[in-house]
């Protein structure tokens, strides 16, 4: 089966290598580029456009403080990717999202001032950004083969970033055509990128996936205790994320009591009502249980190993993510302008984490990903000591001398880019692991719920740096987080068996369609 396999992945290579160059619109990684250009501009203008807008109209920080929790979307995006996988056509998901977060943009330029109606738009466009993200997501690895992986995450890494960068534009336009004018602008943009997303090659057939239906899943789910116990775990999780942003613990006596005492109850009240079982039986391998709401769920847990993989999903960037919060405060107790800062440490960073990625990807399509993931994981930890050395020789804080020395600024230019190259390394490799380990079936819901798990990760690594540098300074805090890199490594060994599993059953899955094909 296996030489059967191997032939007829050969068979491919000729035939492709035989096959003329396509034309510009013809090639996977042009959409690539283009469907991440519209992921990445929905966020920068959340992030850019709208508080400085806000600010400009006369509205308090404390407010603009607050529209922050509507980002919220994009964390937990994970509960309604399921149902983008279950109806697919993802590029019409794409598109209604395009033309309803340009409606949005459209209202703001023909309204004014600051009331309950820009709560209610801002969370309807966070919604549909992060419904657009989870639907690209999807529908990239799906026409993607997987020794694509590399490259077209380097691609996408670095168009998603001039998508983001495309929104300082229209900033900059406010400026030279009003306010009412950049965000027609704005809405142009997005309008483009929705034809653009219906002009896109369709999804490729897919196998057909034997699923209960939701009203019988969720009888099913209530009926097995072990089962409902997991998805109450996960709703907590959802729950504290929120909370997490919305700070309801804090307003409501004995919240998170309350919280965890109800899901008691209802798991009580589930094991009361659950009919004897085969005790062989687990949430994975419940057939019932694989509806479209939890099906993605029940089916990564089934994995073998899914729990050393999940951890090193978790952790793979935890020594990145716990330095990142802390870099920029670092450079402003060193001394350095807000312009110099985005100068070296946004704008040119910028760049370097782009060429990291493309570099980054052809490297992890080169060598395989998992080698990808160890020695670019490497790199990405070794750049950790170079902030560590620069805190241990730059003045800061009270201390900060008042003319910054230029080996001073060689050494911290220095720690930046090699910061932002190798971040571009590791992300690259890890996305392109994230894309392959997915079952394609069901593509949009589990890579937003393994996207989901890293994010976790590094929201709670920015809460923790704070307090880390605190403690230790900035030196000993950027040296420990070097050493917060390695973890993941141990768990490695899983990471490839999981790549491997992965591996061969795309094989199997491509050879049962060349064979239908034939047929």
């Amino acid at each position: 089966m296996t030489h059967g396999v191997e032939s007829g992945s050969a068979n491919r290579r000729s035939i492709t290598a035989l096959t003329p160059t396509p034309r510009l619109t013809r090639s996977k990684f042009f959409w690539i580029a283009l469907l991440y250009f519209s992921e990445g501009f929905p966020l920068g203008v959340f992030y850019e456009i709208f508080p400085v807008y806000f600010r400009q109209q006369g509205v308090d920080l404390r407010s603009i403080g607050v529209l922050s929790l509507l980002g919220l979307a994009w964390t937990l995006k994970f509960l309604w990717a399921p149902a983008i996988d279950h109806y697919r056509h993802h590029r019409l998901w794409m598109a209604c999202a395009d033309l309803a977060m340009g409606a949005v943009m459209l209202a703001f330029a023909a309204s004014a001032g600051f009331g309950p109606w820009v709560w209610a738009l801002i969370g309807l466009f966070t919604v549909f950004s992060a419904t657009n993200d989870v639907a690209i997501d999807g529908y990239s690895i799906e026409i993607l083969d997987r020794e694509e992986y590399g490259l077209a995450n380097g691609i996408r890494i670095g168009f998603y970033r001039v998508g983001m960068l495309a929104s300082g534009v229209v900033l900059i336009l406010s400026d030279w055509i009003t306010w009412p004018g950049a965000f027609a602008s704005g809405a142009a943009i997005l309008c483009f990128t929705a034809c653009a997303s219906l002009a896109a090659p369709r999804e490729p057939k897919r196998e057909h996936i034997e699923e209960s239906s939701l009203v019988s899943e969720l009888r099913g789910l209530l009926g097995r205790p072990r089962a409902f116990a997991l998805v109450l775990g996960f709703a907590l999780g959802c729950v504290w994320l929120a909370d997490r942003a919305a700070r309801w613990s804090a307003s409501v006596t004995y919240f998170w009591w309350i919280a965890i005492g109800i899901s008691a109850i209802a798991l009580l009240l589930s094991v009361a009502v659950a009919p004897c079982r085969d005790t062989r039986a687990t949430p994975a391998t419940d057939q019932q249980l694989r509806g479209p709401m939890f099906g993605a769920l029940f089916s990564l847990l089934g994995r073998p190993g899914i729990l050393a993989v999940l951890g090193f999903v978790l952790i793979f960037k935890l020594g990145d993510a716990s330095m990142g919060f802390m870099v920029k405060p670092f450079w402003v107790d060193a001394g350095f302008s807000a312009t110099e800062i985005g100068l070296v440490s946004v704008n040119i960073g910028l760049g370097l984490s782009i060429a990291g990625g493309l570099t980054g990807g052809w490297y992890a399509d080169r060598v395989g990903i998992f080698r990808a993931l160890w020695v670019l994981g490497l790199w990405q930890a070794l750049s950790n000591i170079g902030y560590a050395l620069a805190a241990s020789v730059i003045p800061y804080g009270a201390s900060a001398a008042s003319v910054i020395e230029p080996w001073h600024r060689a050494v911290m230019y220095s720690a930046s880019a090699a910061e932002s190259f190798t971040g571009g390394l590791g992300t690259a490799a890890f996305l392109a692991f994230l894309m392959v380990i997915v079952d394609k079936r069901r593509s949009a819901a589990e890579y937003a719920l393994l996207s989901s798990v890293f994010a976790l990760s590094r929201s709670v690594a920015g809460w923790a740096g704070g307090f880390g540098a605190t403690a230790l300074g900035y030196a000993p805090y950027f040296l420990v987080t070097f050493f917060l890199s390695f973890p993941a490594f141990l768990l490695l060994p899983w990471v490839k068996r999981t790549i491997i599993d992965a591996q061969s059953a795309a094989d199997v899955t491509s050879a049962v369609e060349a064979a239908r094909e034939s047929a």
